[in-house]
């Protein structure tokens, strides 16, 4: 599922394929190199990816990229590295640099497989929270965004005493609960696993955490929808390679759920990845990492087109204005522009 072969590190500075031209249009090249297509299935995908838009590649050589995070702020995008424990920030003005390391294991153990963050998001306060695949944990960084350090405060580790698989995405509602997925991927050989199902947690705010779901083989990917009444989650079993919608109630509880879309007949060589992170866009439109690319989903579990990427994807995001669709694929940082 992964390409664990590493690059030397590349950064930015590619050449572009040459652009379209029209007799009326000014050409702009891009800085960077473009790789893949747009599969168009639905014209409703045009109204959220223009005709002619192009999937850039800005930097490379990661071993498993994931987990991208737009820090308004700063302008930037930070994302995790899982298997060399490192978390990278990327802008537009100074590229590539390390954002923090370690980020997800703490121990000397020299030889695990996933030991770094996996999913990242900001709580209300501005906080960096993680996905500590490492250590098995829900956690806090302990230092402003501007000046990062490896100094963690567990939010959770364990459901009743039993510690948790390896926690890989999350997601915050606007009351400040965190909703998060614990499939078996950061287990190593010599790791006991405490837990005899792969569960979906919410974590309220005064630290009570609730099992919301028991009976997913393989939870990877959250989101919310724009209200926050919908929870989505992607299921990375190559033979239920499935996107799932659960309604909530007001207090967070799964009221009822679905199949929203079924994506196992598209799994194969051909078509490299599994249903794995996704964000939701303002319009209510899902943009979830599977087979291929990225599969652009509707709320209805209407499937509008994929942005085939051409490697395994893990995952995407927006940036704040939502401008650009971030996405973390194998070994490359990609985005693509968005209307």
């Amino acid at each position: 599922m992964r390409n664990s072969s590493i690059l030397c590190l590349l950064v930015s500075a590619f050449a572009c394929a040459s652009p379209k031209t029209s007799s009326d249009t000014e050409v702009v090249e891009s800085p960077y190199k473009t790789v893949g297509s747009v599969e168009r299935i639905d014209s409703e995908i045009n109204s959220l990816i223009a005709v002619g838009a192009e999937i850039e590649v800005i930097a490379s050589g990661f071993e498993w990229s994931e987990g991208p995070l737009w820090l308004a702020d700063q302008n930037a995008l930070i994302f995790t590295d899982v298997p060399t424990n490192k978390i990278w920030k990327w802008t537009e003005a100074d590229s590539l640099s390390l954002f923090l390391e370690p980020s997800g294991y703490l121990g000397s153990e020299t030889n695990k497989k996933e030991p770094g963050a996996n999913g990242l998001i900001l709580d209300r306060d501005g906080n960096l929270i993680l996905c500590q695949h490492g250590e098995r944990r829900i956690a806090k960084m302990n230092s402003p965004l501007s000046a990062p350090t490896s100094d963690f405060t567990a939010l959770v580790s364990d459901y009743k005493g039993n510690k948790f698989n390896s926690p890989n995405d999350l997601v915050l509602n606007n009351s400040g609960q965190l909703f998060f997925t614990d499939p078996p991927y950061g287990l190593d050989d010599w790791d006991t696993k405490e837990l005899d199902f792969q569960g979906v947690y919410r974590l309220d705010t005064d630290g009570s955490l609730t099992l919301l779901l028991d009976s997913l083989s393989r939870p990877n990917g959250i989101g919310l929808s724009p209200d926050h009444k919908t929870l989505y989650i992607a299921q990375s079993d190559a033979e239920k390679a499935r996107y799932y919608s659960f309604s909530l109630n007001e207090n967070g509880d799964v009221l009822s759920g679905r199949i929203l879309l079924d994506v196992t007949s598209s799994v194969g060589d051909e078509l490299p990845g599994l249903p794995d992170g996704l964000t939701v866009h303002s319009s209510g439109t899902l943009f979830a990492s599977g087979p291929g690319g990225v599969w652009v989903i509707s709320s209805e579990g209407k499937h509008l087109g994929t942005i085939l990427t051409g490697e395994g994807t893990a995952n995407c995001t927006f940036d704040s204005e939502e401008k650009y669709l971030y996405i973390t694929a194998d070994a490359y940082l990609m985005r693509i522009k968005v209307n």
